[in-house]
């Protein structure tokens, strides 16, 4: 599934709405000199539960991504079935490290922009850093408790912070 062009799909008013805090906090990363990724955890009341962009260059630490640094703020503040009933919105699809990451920590839904398809297009061939072709769906998929996935949405929006930026 992972070279697979998936059409994007529509969200509702609170999907966007959270999703482009997300994909605002792309940009944040891109203006602070890391790679545009953002990730928002929002709590099945609406509330908040993380944010954060990838802060790999500012930090050196590879598994700095968005999503993972946003459930690492989870940390063990909020209870198991809380964590199931939120939703992790991120500006892009999560890598297999990221989508481990929604996994062990029990959220139960993510929404995401751009898919990995369309962002490698951005990125282009790079010998350095080749990421793993496999969706995060297929990670979402072994999971032995529900992980529901939508996405590519908001893909233009989500595009917006990539432009110019990957140098192939």
């Amino acid at each position: 599934m992972s070279k697979e062009l998936l059409d994007e799909v529509a969200l509702d008013e609170r999907d966007g709405r959270y999703l482009r805090q997300a994909i605002a906090w792309s940009q944040v990363a891109r203006d602070r000199g890391n790679r545009p990724f953002g990730a928002v955890v929002i709590g099945e009341d609406g509330a908040v539960l993380a944010e954060a962009w990838c802060n790999t260059t500012e930090t050196g630490d590879c598994t700095g991504h968005a999503e993972t640094t946003a459930v690492r703020q989870l940390g063990n503040r909020f209870a198991r079935d809380t964590l199931a009933r939120a939703t992790l919105y991120s500006s892009a699809e999560p890598c297999v490290m990221c989508a481990g990451a929604i996994f062990w920590s029990a959220i139960g839904r993510v929404v995401y922009g751009i898919d990995a398809v369309r962002l490698r297009d951005f990125r282009g061939e790079r010998t350095e850093q080749r990421d793993a072709e496999l969706s995060c769906r297929d990670v979402f998929a072994a999971s032995p408790h529900p992980i529901d996935c939508i996405g590519p949405a908001l893909i233009d929006e989500a595009s917006e912070a990539h432009r110019g930026f990957w140098k192939t």
